[in-house]
């Protein structure tokens, strides 16, 4: 389980913002340690243990993207969550391909970001493991999704949050149909366009995981959403 209370890191450097987010956030029972640009983010993440990240993508000193690139290198696991004032396509798949777990975009209500913090802590707590791993045959693969691993031959590839999840539910769903709104409204709690190309990024890179066993395939279903076709034993 986790601790009841978690500690959130917020990368921001608009401080009038940062505060009311703390008082927020705080009143809501979180932890928060605001930092007003990338490079004291870092130093924080450093010298303290965190649960979350909000991160705001226009910083000085160090800009949110090259900070989530930072914290990746030293956990990938934990939830990064953008909070920006840049809308633009582009910035947003920048950012979940990064491995980010969601992203807002300034002016935001506080309501709808702390619905996103809880639908994101609600995804980890589902994924803590209770007795043993869980573990998935899928064609020649073995997944074990709560180490975020997928094994053939006894080469072992670590895989994203992100990426587990999708192949999870992928393998749940194997040899049926699966409707692209769905599954972004299960994974994202939400059907937008550009998670909608992230999607595509991901199903892309979980291709290219699978491709040592021939017989499986993700395959597009025009107008609708994907097939993941799994042999039958």
């Amino acid at each position: 389980m986790l601790k009841e209370r978690l500690n959130i890191l917020l990368a921001e450097d608009d401080l009038n913002l940062g505060i009311l987010l703390v008082d927020y956030l705080e009143a809501e029972g979180f932890d928060v340690k605001l930092c007003k640009d990338g490079e004291l983010a870092l130093k924080a993440f450093h010298s303290k243990s965190f649960d979350l990240c909000l991160v705001d993508v226009m910083m000085p000193k160090l800009d949110g993207f090259s900070l989530a690139k930072e914290i990746r290198l030293i956990d990938k696991n934990i939830p990064i969550l953008f909070v920006t004032a840049k809308s633009l396509k582009e910035d947003k798949l920048k950012g979940y391909g990064l491995g980010a777990d969601d992203y807002i975009t300034k002016p935001f209500d506080e309501e709808e970001l702390l619905w996103k913090i809880k639908a994101i802590i609600r995804r980890m707590q589902e994924k803590q493991p209770e007795n043993k791993p869980e573990l998935v045959s899928i064609g020649k693969y073995s997944f074990d999704f709560h180490n975020q691993c997928l094994t053939i031959s006894g080469k072992a590839k670590r895989m994203t949050e992100k990426e587990s999840d999708i192949l999870r539910y992928l393998s749940i769903h194997r040899n049926h149909v699966i409707k692209r709104e769905e599954m972004l409204k299960e994974l994202w709690g939400e059907n937008d366009y550009f998670l909608g190309r992230s999607l595509d990024v991901f199903i892309t890179k979980v291709r290219k995981y699978l491709k040592d066993d021939p017989d499986l395939n993700i395959e597009n279903v025009f107008g609708v959403g994907f097939i993941f076709n799994v042999p039958e034993k």
